[in-house]
């Protein structure tokens, strides 16, 4: 069973393609984690496929989830951003945003057509996709003084706490990754030793 503050995303880019009468549907899923980094993108999209009639996009950002969004880029409402989604939520994936280009074909497909060709193509990217088990936290950064940094070192390997941007200099700084479910328990740790973060 996973611990409770893991969900799961996929490692790097993957694609995924779709033909039915003549239009092509390229699905371009890709892991990240702001709004940010999903309109980049859509214009990186919009350049290496400027041909294309349609850059359709749905996202999911998050441990819960709770951050998305759905576009259908000027196709019938419902019919490519909702199933794009669809297919990222019926995978059980979050920090994952999937852009399909439409290049059309001549032959509409019509609603149906449409959210199966979205669907499909999506899940096809996602099937090709590697996925990986992200951990929920959040990055704090501490400061204290050079006496205090034993006690610290002891305590970010004790939890198997990651850090980065390390200064060490008459007064310390670090950076820490706490996991969600010990956020409490490092936060006391960490007073304890009298420290507090930002």
């Amino acid at each position: 069973m996973r611990p409770a503050d893991t969900y799961l995303s996929i490692a790097g880019p993957a694609e995924g393609l779709y033909k039915e009468s003549g239009s092509r549907f390229i699905a371009l899923a890709r892991p990240v984690e702001t709004e940010a980094e999903v309109r980049e993108l859509l214009v990186q999209a919009r350049k290496e496929y400027h041909d294309a009639r349609h850059h359709c996009c749905a996202y999911r950002l998050g441990f819960d989830g709770k951050l998305w969004r759905a576009s259908d880029d000027g196709e019938p409402a419902g019919s490519a951003g909702r199933p794009i989604l669809g297919q990222i939520d019926s995978a059980g994936l979050s920090d994952v945003a999937v852009i399909v280009v439409r290049y059309f074909g001549g032959v509409k497909l019509g609603i149906p057509g449409l959210i199966r060709a979205y669907r499909t193509a999506t899940a096809d990217a996602l099937a090709a996709a590697t996925v990986v088990e992200k951990v929920a936290g959040r990055w704090m950064r501490l400061d204290f003084p050079y006496s205090s940094l034993p006690s610290v070192m002891k305590l970010l390997k004790d939890m198997s706490v990651p850090q980065r941007a390390q200064s060490f200099q008459n007064e310390c700084s670090l950076e820490a990754f706490v996991r969600l479910s010990s956020e409490q328990d490092f936060l006391e740790r960490i007073k304890k030793i009298g420290i507090f973060n930002d």
